[in-house]
């Protein structure tokens, strides 16, 4: 059990403290006359501090509050000697050891404890690869992209922009799933279907149904329901203008009586906020019923207080999912329902489907592939590697954009998928591995004789990790992961956030690809395992926890993208 003295070290608490420090005493004397505003204050006291991430200024501080803020809280900016103390007292639930503070010409500069950092840090990992926090709640996540029109969905017919949404609701589930939801998929797809089998390929296990399975007997109760429901529109309202696009689009119709739905009581009537205003009325189709009935079937073993739905649609189809979402509503379902808007997915000077996408994936990756490693580029193992290698690529080119910003890829043939350089996924993948190897020689050197095995992280000295590659690594990457996987369900849990919400869904890519920059030039720089001489057995065996640490970051981070480690590279 945690206790205030042994709880993981957390950014998010540590700033929490020096913030408390340096204002305590304004905010019992003046802080009334110099908030002239709730919302100003707030801005302020988010920007007192800043956590350095640079080499550069790690060198000389680890947190900064600047000039500017100074001044606006001291007379000409001098900062009581009390304050001081206080700083250099913070300890505790979560905050960084702070070894000490001066006021330098930048402003008051703040220098953590870094021995006991890398002690607190390497000697239990396990808190810093989970959550800060695990939730409760289920949520459903709905790919309108997989919802069956005349047939299900072809990977020859599925556009980029449509592949990005479903790598989008996969990763987005693996993420909320860490943080303790329980998470599930809608539509099931037929089982053995082309679509299910291009899925799994990518690493995503999607819920299948048997092809033989039906839900007509659902979407006839759902059809029975609007028919009957407050918000359905009479006979005498018909002249009445409808919203844009009256019809929702796709299917034939096939139903023998019109239903059309008032949207914009059912918006109006339920207070729900950040729809599309001209949401009007709508006839219902066939194929909106067949959505609805998924719907229904994947949400009924959640409670309904606590489930969530998120809809996870492109741009283009925006409008038509909201007015899905509201024609749920009307039937009767008391869900939270939210909108991850997908960006559109660009290929200058070319068309192509998602399946021409992924098969010039693989062959520019295979080619890459041959052109370092020649002959060897054969059998099972290397099949396998490449399908991981292309799933990589493919997924950190989706993803490591902003969700609601359009992406744009290089799908010229020439262009080809490099096998080293900061490009993305291969280059994480390539880091991965190296990893891998450096523990294979290292296990090697044991087998040998060569080393004794790494002891306990409590019997080494870790002021030994001096190399400011080491620090670097712990504090931008070990420490705030933690953090990091927290930022999907906090913005999941922001109230009045209207109708869309934004999950952050590329931070882990980037995450990843700035970790593997650094980590890249800490490798090449310093040579880990040393010679086998005693004397240097302490500061090997610091590193090697260090990057056994971020071995199993790499491994856990890799694991929310569906993509198992390399061995090899």
């Amino acid at each position: 059990m945690e206790t205030e003295e042994t709880s993981p070290f957390r950014v998010a608490s540590t700033v929490r403290a020096l913030r408390f420090a340096l204002r305590r005493d304004v905010e019992n004397e003046a802080d009334a006359e110099r908030a002239d505003s709730g919302e100003r204050s707030a801005n302020e006291r988010d920007k007192l501090w800043f956590k350095e991430s640079s080499a550069k200024n790690l060198r000389n501080r680890d947190f900064l509050a600047p000039n500017t803020v100074l001044a606006t809280l001291y007379a000409h900016g001098q900062v009581p000697s009390a304050v001081l103390s206080r700083i250099l007292s913070q300890r505790g639930n979560g905050v960084l050891p702070v070894a000490g503070c001066e006021v330098t010409a930048e402003g008051l500069r703040v220098s953590v404890d870094r021995c006991a950092a890398f002690r607190g840090v390497l000697c239990g990992m396990a808190a810093y690869l989970r959550p800060a926090a695990q939730r409760q709640g289920c949520v459903l996540i709905n790919c309108p992209a997989l919802h069956a029109k005349q047939a299900p969905p072809s990977p020859d017919s599925l556009t980029l922009g449509q592949l990005r949404t479903i790598l989008i609701a996969d990763h987005t589930g693996a993420l909320l799933r860490r943080q303790g939801y329980s998470v599930s998929f809608c539509p099931a797809l037929p089982e053995d279907s082309d679509i299910i089998n291009c899925l799994r390929t990518l690493g995503i296990d999607w819920p299948a149904v048997s092809v033989s399975w039906t839900n007509e007997e659902r979407e006839e109760k759902i059809r029975n329901t609007l028919e009957n429901c407050t918000y359905r529109e009479r006979e005498k309202e018909r002249g009445k203008r409808g919203s844009r696009g009256e019809e929702m689009e796709g299917g034939d119709g096939g139903m023998s009586d019109e239903v059309r739905i008032n949207l914009k009581r059912v918006m109006e009537e339920v207070e729900l906020h950040g729809y599309d205003p001209s949401l009007g009325t709508c006839t219902v189709q066939r194929e909106a019923l067949c959505h609805l009935a998924q719907l229904d079937r994947a949400i009924e073993d959640f409670p309904a207080s606590m489930a969530t739905v998120l809809h996870v649609t492109s741009c283009q189809d925006e409008f038509r999912q909201q007015q899905t979402a509201m024609l749920w509503r009307a039937a009767g379902t008391t869900a939270t329902q939210r909108l991850v808007i997908c960006g559109p997915v660009k290929t200058p000077g070319s068309q192509m489907s998602s399946a021409q996408y992924l098969q010039l994936r693989r062959a520019q990756m295979k080619e890459a592939s041959e052109m370092k490693y020649g002959d060897q580029v054969e059998g099972q193992t290397w099949e396998d590697i490449i399908r991981v290698m292309t799933c990589a690529t493919v997924r950190f080119e989706l993803l490591s954009t902003v969700h609601t910003s359009p992406v744009t890829l290089d799908v010229q043939r020439e262009g080809g998928v490099s096998t080293k350089g900061p490009r993305g996924g291969v280059f994480v993948m390539y880091n991965c591995a190296r990893l891998h190897t450096l523990f294979s020689s290292y296990e090697k050197g044991v087998e040998q004789g060569l080393y004794p095995e790494v002891p306990a992280g409590t019997e080494l000295d870790f002021s030994a990790l001096k190399e400011e590659g080491e620090w670097l690594l712990l504090f931008n990457y070990l420490i705030p992961f933690s953090e990091l996987l927290d930022q999907s369900a906090q913005a999941l849990e922001l109230e009045g956030g209207g109708a869309r919400v934004n999950l952050r869904t590329e931070q882990v890519c980037r995450f990843l690809v700035s970790l593997s920059k650094d980590f890249s030039s800490y490798y090449n720089r310093v040579h880990v395992l040393g010679e086998p001489l005693p004397h240097l057995f302490n500061q090997m065996f610091c590193r090697l926890l260090l990057l056994k640490a971020l071995r199993e970051l790499y491994h856990n981070a890799l694991d929310s993208l569906n993509l198992p480690p390399i061995p090899q590279l």
